[in-house]
């Protein structure tokens, strides 16, 4: 893994434990990472980082409009 340094502004008041829970989730949000990859990141299980994802604004379901849209026309 890459090391990456951050300057946040004080205001945020954001741990630097939040601050990787947070972007890991935003990765996942985004389809960037898959769950067992942004659980790892965050230093989390799977089950457990699931759990904190309503935390960050992000659902567990990852799937787009679109790709239930195709699925339901498959039926």
């Amino acid at each position: 893994m890459r090391t990456l340094t951050l300057q946040l502004p004080d205001s945020l008041e954001l741990s630097p434990k939040d601050t990787v829970r947070f972007l890991a989730a935003k990765l996942y949000e985004s389809g960037r990472l898959s769950l067992g990859q942004a659980a790892e990141l965050a230093g989390l299980s799977k089950p457990t980082f699931a759990e904190i994802l309503a935390d960050y604004g992000v659902s567990i379901i990852n799937y787009s409009i679109e790709d239930v849209i195709n699925d339901a026309a498959k039926l």
